[in-house]
């Protein structure tokens, strides 16, 4: 009787069990369709069957096996919108935690963040790095100033192939390891391997990319000139622009020849208000203490500038870049900008995964549209990243412009 009744029990799990994995399995991919139909900002779908793509794709996360792989599905169903800032993101991708740390003004999106993170926080373990995938294969595209992966050594264009023996993930390879030496075995060249130790850190989005801008601060002396240089990694508030600001009127880069502005790679969200400091009209001030000796400040930047994009350079970035060109203020430098300029809002799903959505579109001065469109830079600098052993072309084209143009002003 009792072999009966366990008999009886197992069978019934066996029919039950894929029941509750397909139920969980489209819970989430449901909430996210639906999210999307009342959310996404145009009516018509960018012309896509919207209601036809949930019964193609619902069949699909059904049958997924992970919730990476549900992911993936969704992806997918995503991408047929072919619209920016339109990606659903899972806790085991740095992206995620970077978005709640730029909406970190949303009281209510943070207030259900920290009931569904397992420690109420959105710090993450990471060593400071954005990859792309080529050919099936991981690469370095960017490392964060002063990370613990610029500390290390690590180089753009490096090929990630182990971490501590394992393949690489951007959090999972450092969970439980903050603070402990962990070996990265990295392809340097197409014959040359080498193992680089990196000690990741507990990364603070509200901070981190804040803590990278002022890191990346450096002059460079070339023929007699000194010439500033900045990265904004994130553009998105007014705590990057007053940096930038600070940075151009009172401190490292007050007294520079000209300039380098790099907006590559990282997050967007500028305002165009943020080029007035290079095209509006202050007056300047000079300040005489009990030395008697001037000190000058410059509210207004009157030196040549030069900027640095590539595709890594999105939304608001793209928007500077534009007015940057249209007013003439002077040459953008590096590869065409993402074409990713409409206004993006994250939504938490009830398992705690994230959907980030267009909900409005972007129209510059009225009629021009950068959405699928990009800025073309003034002097394309093509860039490859398997192994580019660090090498960076489009900011050194950048200080041969620049150095072009504070000659033309000498002879001007």
């Amino acid at each position: 009787m009792i072999a009966v009744l366990c008999l009886t029990l197992l069978l019934l799990w066996c029919t039950i069990a894929p029941a509750v994995k397909l139920k969980s399995q489209t819970a989430v991919f449901t909430e996210v369709w639906q999210t999307v139909n009342d959310n996404f900002y145009d009516p018509k779908f960018n012309g896509v069957e919207w209601q036809a793509l949930r019964r193609k794709y619902e069949l699909l996360a059904a049958k997924a096996d992970s919730p990476a792989a549900v992911a993936d599905v969704i992806n997918a169903m995503l991408g047929e919108l072919k619209t920016s800032h339109t990606r659903f993101y899972t806790q085991a991708e740095p992206a995620y935690y970077q978005l709640l740390g730029i909406f970190s003004g949303n009281t209510r999106l943070q207030q259900q963040a920290k009931a569904l993170l397992p420690k109420g926080s959105i710090k993450y373990p990471g060593i400071g790095v954005f990859t792309r995938e080529l050919t099936g294969k991981t690469f370095i595209s960017a490392i964060l100033d002063g990370s613990p992966a610029a500390k290390a050594g690590l180089k753009v264009g490096d090929q990630v192939l182990s971490v501590e023996g394992s393949p690489y993930e951007p959090i999972a390879s450092f969970a439980g390891k903050v603070g402990q030496p962990v070996n990265l075995i990295v392809q340097r060249t197409a014959n040359r391997t080498e193992t680089i130790a990196v000690t990741p850190q507990e990364l603070d989005p509200n901070t981190l990319f804040l803590d990278a801008m002022r890191a990346s601060v450096d002059t460079l002396e070339r023929q007699g000139k000194t010439l500033g240089y900045i990265h904004i990694w994130s553009y998105a508030g007014d705590r990057y622009q007053d940096q930038l600001v600070e940075e151009l009127t009172f401190n490292r880069l007050r007294e520079v020849d000209g300039l380098i502005l790099d907006l590559r790679d990282g997050w967007g969200g500028a305002s165009p208000s943020y080029l007035n400091i290079f095209t509006g009209k202050v007056p300047s001030m000079t300040q005489v203490g009990r030395s008697g000796v001037p000190v000058r400040f410059d509210y207004q930047w009157q030196k040549p500038v030069v900027m640095l994009v590539n595709q890594g350079s999105r939304s608001g970035k793209e928007v500077i870049a534009y007015g940057f060109q249209q007013y003439g203020l002077g040459k953008i430098v590096g590869t065409k900008t993402a074409g990713a300029v409409v206004g993006g809002r994250p939504f938490l799903m009830r398992d705690g995964s994230m959907l980030y959505l267009a909900v409005v579109d972007v129209f510059i001065n009225g009629k021009q549209r950068l959405e699928g469109v990009g800025v073309v830079p003034d002097v394309e600098v093509p860039f490859t990243l398997e192994y580019a052993q660090g090498a960076d072309p489009q900011k050194d084209k950048a200080v041969d412009v620049l150095l072009q143009e504070l000659q033309v002003r000498i002879v001007d």
